[in-house]
């Protein structure tokens, strides 16, 4: 066990943790004064809950060996787990792995719920969510780090581009749809520094989430920091060119989404690409992010609350694709068109299309098995209109 890696990724457990109240404070200045400490809560239970499922059946499924599509059960509880040694041939110990990955579950959830956060009921959200780590999350993350199917079929993810952005922001336009569309979509003026701090606690954090995704204190590590610094800061002149091209003038909400949007994209490459390319990832996801969350948005007509598809769903594709693109072989296993290859990209498509197949399917079913549970998703016309903040948290 290497002491410095230790220390590394003990570090980047917790800058991961801190990326969802980060989150939470974001959705919060997005969504309004009606539902801010209704989003704010029900963040803060997801947390408990993920953090409980990771531990009870999450990490085992995910990592506990199996076939090539779920793990098994010898990790129930964090069973035979060692904080000591490395059974992964890691230079940390098994306990610290399965800490830093229980944050990325945590974080995912609570993307989610930012596509239909204030109409769906609290009590179907804690069971829809917990029955999705088990069915949709924990699969996924078997299958692209666990050495599973997508593993094997020779796809690369570095720190989650499919794993936690695809998933989390396809989920989310799926509930959307499923549950309808905001009675009241009137946009109301919204509070910018929740909006400012929220998006720099994400920011702060997500050094750890993809520089830890290393798993080890090494030159890998160096460079998906760097690369995460570059491609957030490539996306932010794109992205306030396409705000103020589209809205005439230019939102807070906007160059956040932007610099997200850089983020989101580099994290399935941040390990595998040079800087350069980051900076191109990061420039292109800034203008794609914005086109989002806006264009597509409208054009297509659904209400995702708060832009967990535009910015995790699109930007985790994009991220995808790109990375079968700028993937350098001399940074890792495989090599992308920059070295002459379309292998990697033709198996970068083939993942994003099983992981949609997952989670669009394991979503309408889980839908329906809490529907059946607990009753109905949606909450009630009256509570809508006056704010779960009235209903719930006053």
């Amino acid at each position: 066990m290497d002491s410095g890696s230790i220390t590394w990724v003990l570090i980047s457990a917790l800058l991961v943790w801190i990326m969802s109240p980060g989150l939470a404070l974001f959705y919060a200045g997005l969504g309004g004064p009606k539902n801010r400490l209704h989003t704010i809560g029900t963040s803060l239970i997801l947390m408990g809950v993920a953090s409980i499922i990771w531990f009870l059946l999450g990490y085992t499924l995910a990592f506990g060996g199996g076939n090539d599509w779920l793990g098994n059960l010898k990790f129930w509880g964090l069973n035979q787990i060692s904080f000591s040694h490395s059974t992964r041939g890691l230079t940390i110990p098994d306990g610290l792995f399965a800490i830093f990955q229980g944050m990325f579950p945590i974080i995912t959830v609570i993307i989610i719920i930012g596509s239909v956060i204030g109409r769906v009921r609290l009590r179907a959200l804690i069971v829809f969510i917990s029955l999705w780590l088990l069915v949709v999350y924990s699969p996924l993350a078997h299958m692209v780090w666990d050495n599973g199917f997508l593993a094997k079929l020779g796809a690369i993810d570095f720190a989650g581009g499919t794993v936690v952005h695809i998933s989390s922001g396809v989920t989310g336009l799926v509930l959307a749809y499923l549950v309808g569309p905001r009675r009241d979509q009137s946009y109301e003026k919204i509070y910018s520094p929740y909006i400012f701090v929220g998006g720099f606690l994400l920011w702060f954090g997500w050094f750890g989430f993809n520089a830890g995704s290393a798993l080890a204190a090494n030159d890998q590590a160096i460079l998906a920091l760097m690369n995460t610094w570059l491609a957030s800061a490539a996306a932010l002149l794109p992205g306030a060119w396409m705000s103020y091209r589209l809205r005439g003038h230019l939102l807070l909400a906007d160059l956040v989404t932007a610099g997200l949007s850089g983020l989101v994209v580099i994290t399935p490459a941040a390990g595998f690409v040079h800087p350069w390319a980051a900076i191109v990832m990061g420039a292109i996801a800034g203008v794609v992010g914005i086109y989002s969350i806006t264009l597509i948005k409208r054009h297509f007509g659904y209400d995702d609350t708060l832009d967990a598809f535009g910015i995790h769903g699109i930007g985790g594709t994009l991220g995808a694709i790109l990375t079968g693109v700028f993937a350098d072989r001399s940074l890792g296993n495989a090599g992308g068109l920059v070295n002459g290859h379309w292998e990697l990209l033709g198996q970068q498509l083939i993942a994003i299309v099983i992981t949609l197949l997952l989670v669009v399917v394991g979503t309408v079913l889980l839908a329906g098995i809490t529907r059946f549970l607990v009753g109905p998703l949606r909450v009630s016309e009256d509570d809508e209109a006056i704010g779960l903040d009235l209903r719930l948290h006053l």
